[in-house]
C-alpha cells in the first residue's frame, strides 16, 4: 500500500493536494533500510483528524533498528532498555505528575486519547539520524501543522525542528521547550511541566484532560 493510501480517510482528504509529494517520497524510500518500517511510517495518521486534541512534535524517528514504530518518541512495548530520550520524557512525567517511571515505552495510550505523536521528518535511514531531512517531509508536516493549528490543537514543540512549526499554532496554545534528548534535556526540557500545562489548556477549552 502506498504512503498516501496508508492515511486515514480524514487525513487523505485534507492532504489530497500533497498526493504527488507522497509519491515522490515513496520513490526516494525505495531500496532504503528505513526506520520505521514502511508499513508503520504513517501510523500516527491512522487516528481520525477530528479526534486529535494535542500534538507533540519532535525531530525524526529513532534510528536504531526496531525502535521506531510510527509514533514520535514511542517504541514497541518489548523494547528494553528504553531510548534515553524516552526515559527523559518519563522522568519529566514523574516530576510533573508523580508516580513511577513507566517501563513500557509504547505511547499508544496517549495516541488513543487524541495525542498526535508527530516527527518533523517521518523517516530516516537505519542507524543514522536526519538521513532523510531532504526527502520532502517538511512540506508534509508544514501542511499537517497548518491543519491542526486551524482546529485549536494544543502544540507541544520539543526542540528546534519542532519549533519551526510554531507559526501554525495559536501562541496561547503552544508549549515549547528544549528537546528531551540527552544532549539538550538539561537546557530547558526538565522542569518544563508540559503534561500539566497541556491539561490546564484543555480544561480552559472545555475539553477532557489527557490521562498521561
Amino acid at each position: 500500500m502506498s504512503l498516501f493510501d496508508q492515511l486515514h480517510p480524514s487525513w487523505r482528504t485534507e492532504l489530497s493536494g500533497l498526493k504527488e509529494q507522497f509519491k515522490n517520497i515513496d520513490a526516494k524510500l525505495t531500496g532504503e533500510s528505513i526506520a520505521p518500517e514502511y508499513s508503520k511510517i504513517l501510523r500516527a495518521f491512522s487516528t481520525p483528524l477530528e479526534d486529535t486534541r494535542v500534538v507533540i512534535i519532535g525531530q525524526d524517528p529513532y534510528p536504531k533498528k526496531g525502535h521506531a514504530h510510527g509514533l514520535a518518541f514511542s517504541v514497541d512495548s518489548s523494547i528494553r532498555p528504553l531510548p534515553v530520550t524516552l526515559r527523559n520524557i518519563f522522568h519529566e512525567l514523574r516530576s510533573d505528575y508523580g508516580g513511577d517511571i513507566p517501563v513500557n515505552g509504547d505511547l499508544s495510550a496517549w495516541a488513543n486519547q487524541g495525542v498526535f505523536l508527530l516527527n518533523r521528518i517521518l523517516t530516516t535511514k537505519e542507524g543514522e539520524s536526519l538521513a532523510h531531512e531532504d526527502f520532502g517531509w517538511r512540506e508534509v508536516t508544514d501542511a499537517v501543522a497548518e491543519i491542526l493549528g486551524s482546529r485549536e490543537t494544543i502544540a507541544i514543540l520539543w526542540g528546534k525542528n519542532a519549533q519551526e512549526l510554531a507559526e501554525y499554532f495559536q501562541s496561547n496554545l503552544i508549549i515549547a521547550s528544549a528537546h528531551p534528548s540527552p544532549l539538550s534535556a538539561y537546557r530547558g526540557f526538565f522542569g518544563s511541566k508540559p503534561f500539566t500545562q497541556t491539561n490546564q489548556l484543555l480544561a480552559s477549552l472545555g475539553r477532557t484532560p489527557i490521562n498521561w
